[in-house]
């Protein structure tokens, strides 16, 4: 644990140990609040509007299903070819 001191503009500095656990660069966002008589910091990361949908719950749990697929070994290909890919599935 670090003890950071609060500077004019009270400002504070993330320790370095802390910025590399959570992979924090220079101008990244963090949310801050109050909890419980704490202060409480949460790496933030803007997406943009088009990307949104990767990021909704029903996504990342299709994506966690695939994931977990690919390592128990529930995939078939790559094919070569589309033609390939078709005699497999049958010209489907």
């Amino acid at each position: 644990m670090s003890v950071v001191k609060v500077t004019r503009n009270f400002q504070v500095s993330i320790p370095k140990a802390v910025r590399d656990a959570l992979g924090l660069e220079e101008g990244d966002l963090v949310e801050v609040e109050e909890r419980d008589g704490e202060i409480v910091m949460v790496p933030k990361k803007l997406i943009d509007a088009d990307q949104a949908w990767f990021w909704t719950r029903e996504w990342q749990a299709g994506e966690r299903e695939v994931d977990e697929d690919i390592r128990a070994g529930r995939v078939i290909g790559p094919f070569k070819n589309i033609e390939e890919m078709k005699k497999h599935f049958g010209d489907a």
